[in-house]
């Protein structure tokens, strides 16, 4: 009789379930999904450095001063005196390079924000006269003698710049085909090399150029198309505000030929001052890592 009753329990549980009709089996705890609390969804990764190549085009938007004489002593105060010459100015001409825009995607702002550089080849700078420095002698009477001193021509002197910049660029748009963004930041057009080759100023002696670094404020904009999922890609343009390049020309030197007494006169020294701001414009085609 225990034996019944024993074996009676035994099989209980197993009549339960096949009497359940939504009950074909017993519960398995093997069965039960397994969920690793320690596993958290990745963010995808992001490629932070860039490399962009391309052609860019340095464009001055110049205004000039008119050019100051200086230091006139002897005989080069029969004619000139100290003091800006009325109607003259200076101008830069203007460069295209290769270049390559080397960029850094920071960690803030839902990666959106990123610090940028171009780097290329110096600039070939070279500084030409207008006004009435190019058409008129600087000093064409001395007395109310002529001097023969001729006009200086458009040319006055070259140098090699070097405008390093960095600028801060926002995406306005961080994921698409196409990704505008913005961008500001500062520059300073360091020069070296500098010398005068206008005939006339280097006729009988070679005077000393020099011009002073000058610093300028970035403005930035432009558009990036992504051609495959590294590669885009870019049209940049940037205006360079408040840049003023201030060169001057030491012992200056001109030969007076109508006047025998005065074979050279010193003239001095000539001081020009431009206010450059560049229109820079990029093309370019690169990759992100």
């Amino acid at each position: 009789m225990n034996r019944l009753i024993a074996a009676a329990l035994l099989l209980a549980p197993a009549l339960a379930y096949a009497d359940d009709p939504d009950t074909t089996t017993p519960p398995d705890a093997s069965d039960a999904p397994v969920v690793d609390v320690k596993k958290t969804a990745e963010p995808p990764k992001v490629n932070r450095f860039y490399v962009r190549l391309g052609v860019t085009y340095v464009h001055p938007l110049a205004q000039s001063n008119p050019v100051e004489l200086a230091d006139i002593d002897g005989p080069a105060s029969l004619s000139l005196q100290n003091g800006p010459i009325a109607g003259s100015g200076t101008s830069i001409s203007s460069a295209t390079i290769p270049s390559a825009i080397i960029g850094y995607v920071l960690p803030v702002w839902h990666n959106r924000l990123s610090l940028e550089t171009v780097l290329g080849p110096p600039l070939d700078v070279k500084f030409q006269a207008t006004g009435t420095l190019r058409d008129k002698s600087i000093a064409p009477t001395a007395l109310g003698i002529p001097t023969g001193v001729m006009a200086l021509g458009p040319e006055l002197g070259e140098a090699k710049a070097a405008p390093p910049m960095v600028t801060a660029v926002y995406s306005l748009i961080p994921t698409g085909p196409v990704r505008p963004f913005v961008g500001a930041g500062v520059a300073v057009m360091l020069t070296y090399g500098a010398k005068t080759t206008n005939p006339i100023l280097t006729e009988v002696s070679q005077p000393e150029m020099t011009i002073a670094p000058a610093p300028g404020l970035v403005l930035q904009a432009g558009l990036e198309g992504r051609i495959t999922q590294k590669i885009y890609a870019r049209l940049d343009a940037k205006f360079i505000a408040l840049m003023e390049a201030n060169a001057t020309v030491h012992h200056i030197q001109v030969r007076t030929p109508d006047i025998p007494l005065f074979d050279t006169v010193e003239v001095g020294t000539a001081k020009m001052s431009v206010w450059v701001n560049p229109l820079v414009l990029s093309g370019a085609i690169g990759m992100d890592f």
